[in-house]
């Protein structure tokens, strides 16, 4: 996944605002209880920062691949 598809999905999920807010405040214990700015600027995949969103703000899987996304496997 790329930085553009992850700013994507957050953006259509959350709205940009709050996907923003998000992004520097929530506290991700998955991978290491950092921030999703904090695993970006320590290399994490783009990947694995937006399904440690997803699960904890309790995201459906079947909006984890975006609005217009068919439902697969998507990575």
């Amino acid at each position: 996944m790329r930085h553009t598809l992850y700013w994507t999905l957050m953006n259509e999920e959350f709205g940009e605002a709050r996907a923003a807010s998000l992004h520097t405040d929530l506290t991700l214990s998955s991978i290491g209880s950092i921030t999703a700015a904090e695993a970006f600027r320590r290399g994490i995949e783009p990947r694995d920062i937006w399904i440690a969103v997803c699960d904890s703000m309790g995201v459906p899987d079947s909006r984890r691949l975006g609005k217009e996304k068919p439902r697969s496997t998507p990575f």
